[in-house]
């Protein structure tokens, strides 16, 4: 029997449908999630219908962006590369978009079509004002990812009134891997977060980065049956880029990936009720490297359109532009006519890998310009 390849879109609108019917199910228990889901699976339909029509006029507009809404952070993490790319500092922010700016942003995504916008950063639960200008926008939902250290009462009463906001909370598996890369003390403080967001019956999920280091451990049935008894719904993976020579051993090879993609498969038929994603590892099924906007793109905190946030790279401010130019920047046109997001590459991050494709690219417009 021919084997069925596995589409990463189709997956993803699958898992939202699943958690509306769990959501609908659970309407005597808690009737607000089950009428927020059902308003929001109109609203996705409507934003796939403007995405459409812009696709049809020759316009690219993606499902998801990914907004770094500050550089600050609260932790140190061992090989965070938005510290080292000088993205995330200790610093107070100098010359970071507004709440009001963000308002705007968030407003031209919703009448382009955008149904979700990761809010990153830094650690985005330090801009408490641009998290609830997200939370008066119900047409999209925004995952949160956070390392859950700052997570308190208010901030659980502001997810349960506001359920578009989705906290993801940062975990590297179990206690001495997520403490020894983010901090001691840190897997006690994650566990305490999760139970708060599960009493409350809200929806949340896990991000992992994926190392040569903990690949077994994160994918074993006693972790994953963990974060199911804590309310998890969503898993994300994320292979480790490595920021520097030291760290490069880190960094998952072919027959990592090779073991996550074999796994996948049996944890989502496992875990039904689960949502498993691995970043950038089903790219390969959606025909290549997603960002620029064939996928998403991102904005970093100084409203610099980038095609991802492990590529910093921007020729464009939102300050100066709107968010329908961002994705027409000539980096991202070029990134996509170029089929640079699409070649023959090694694995794992193509942009990082080929960085220096990038840079040629903005050398050339600096040129032109």
């Amino acid at each position: 029997m021919e084997k069925q390849e596995f589409s990463l879109g189709e997956y993803l609108a699958g898992g939202i449908e699943r958690i509306v019917k769990r959501a609908v199910r659970a309407t005597l228990t808690d009737p607000r999630e089950s009428a927020f889901m059902a308003r929001f699976a109109l609203s996705s339909r409507e934003a796939a219908r403007k995405r459409a029509e812009a696709g049809d006029s020759g316009e690219n507009i993606p499902p998801f962006m990914i907004a770094s809404i500050t550089s600050s952070c609260n932790l140190h993490c061992a090989g965070c590369y938005a510290r080292h790319n000088n993205a995330c500092n200790d610093c107070a922010p100098v010359d970071q978009l507004t709440s009001d700016d963000w308002r705007s942003i968030f407003t031209q995504a919703s009448g382009l079509g955008i149904s979700f916008i990761l809010l990153a950063g830094g650690e985005p639960l330090i801009r408490k004002d641009v998290i609830e200008a997200a939370g008066d926008y119900p047409n999209i939902i925004f995952p949160i990812f956070t390392n859950g250290t700052l997570l308190d009462d208010e901030y659980i009463d502001l997810f349960d009134k506001k359920r578009n906001l989705l906290p993801v909370f940062s975990i590297e598996g179990k206690r001495e891997k997520t403490d020894n890369r983010r901090g001691s003390g840190v897997y006690t403080k994650l566990k305490q977060a999760m139970e708060s967001a599960r009493k409350k019956h809200l929806f949340f999920g896990a991000s992992i980065t994926m190392t040569t280091e903990n690949l077994r451990e994160i994918t074993d049935d006693t972790f994953l049956d963990d974060l199911q008894n804590n309310g998890c719904k969503v898993v994300i993976y994320v292979e480790f880029v490595p920021v520097s020579e030291e760290s490069s051993s880190l960094a998952p090879g072919n027959s990592e990936r090779e073991y996550l993609s074999e796994h996948l498969a049996a944890m989502r038929e496992k875990y039904p009720d689960m949502i498993f994603v691995s970043f950038p590892g089903d790219e390969e099924s959606a025909g290549g490297c997603l960002a620029a906007g064939r996928g998403f793109f991102h904005i970093n905190s100084h409203g610099g359109a980038e095609p991802c946030p492990f590529s910093p790279y921007s020729d464009i401010n939102v300050k100066d532009t709107s968010l329908r130019e961002a994705l027409r920047s000539p980096l991202f046109v070029s990134l996509r006519d170029q089929s640079i997001l699409t070649g023959e590459h090694s694995g794992g991050c193509v942009l990082f890998e080929k960085r220096a494709e990038v840079e040629a690219i903005l050398s050339a417009e600096s040129v032109c310009k």
